[in-house]
């Protein structure tokens, strides 16, 4: 009889490989920001630019 799951050794392996590949993304990250090839996340960008327009907007209608 065939089954779709994979046996309990194989799944501790692809753990393993997934754990592999997040470390070295995170190696890979370290080195890129070490180099100063580091960027800002786009969600920093996005909350400082409606901190902005929110304090602009403040400032106009609470003057």
């Amino acid at each position: 009889m065939t089954t779709s799951e994979p046996p309990e050794r194989n799944r501790g392996a692809e753990k393993l490989n997934w754990i592999d590949r997040r470390r070295e993304k995170i190696r890979a990250e370290v080195e890129r920001n070490r180099r100063g090839d580091y960027t800002v996340p786009t969600w920093v960008l996005a909350v400082t630019l409606a901190l902005l327009v929110g304090g602009w907007l403040a400032l106009i209608f609470l003057a």
